[in-house]
């Protein structure tokens, strides 16, 4: 007979694979709807990536060793480019204030520093948008994502 604490009972057994079905399902759901975030933070300015990379370091510990471990690493770095480059986007901004003296100088300045930012911004969202695209559908097939 064995006792509800056993852990060679067939009942623990299944216990334990139920939970970690649920583990995995749950992990799943976490990560699509962080994929989801990372995708609709350019419409709050960025806000919900910033959640969902604390959410991503806050959670790394619980997915290692699982194919969800390589999908957080994945979206963490997606992150950390993408705010490279939108910093990269801006730096033009910067020699506005050495151009500011000289109007003709300052309204090019204006004008070129504007088209690359708004280039280079919306090619980084495309590029988000890609990276997150690419990551649901590996996950839709439960794959690993490579490193």
């Amino acid at each position: 007979m064995y006792s509800t604490f056993d852990v060679n009972s067939p009942s623990f057994k299944k216990g334990l694979a139920m939970s970690n079905y649920v583990d995995s399902n749950n992990s799943k759901s976490l990560t699509l709807i962080l994929y989801i975030l990372y995708i609709i933070a350019i419409f709050s300015a960025g806000i919900l990536a910033i959640v969902a990379l604390i959410i991503n370091y806050v959670k790394l510990d619980s997915v290692r060793g699982t194919i969800f471990e390589s999908h957080f690493k994945w979206q963490i770095r997606t992150f950390w480019w993408y705010l490279i480059w939108t910093i990269v986007a801006f730096i033009p901004f910067l020699f506005l204030f050495f151009t500011m003296d000289n109007v003709n100088a300052f309204a090019g300045v204006a004008l070129s520093a504007t088209v690359f930012c708004g280039v280079t911004l919306f090619l980084s969202w495309i590029w988000i948008v890609y990276r997150a695209i690419r990551g649901i559908i590996v996950l839709n097939d439960d794959q690993a994502l490579p490193l």
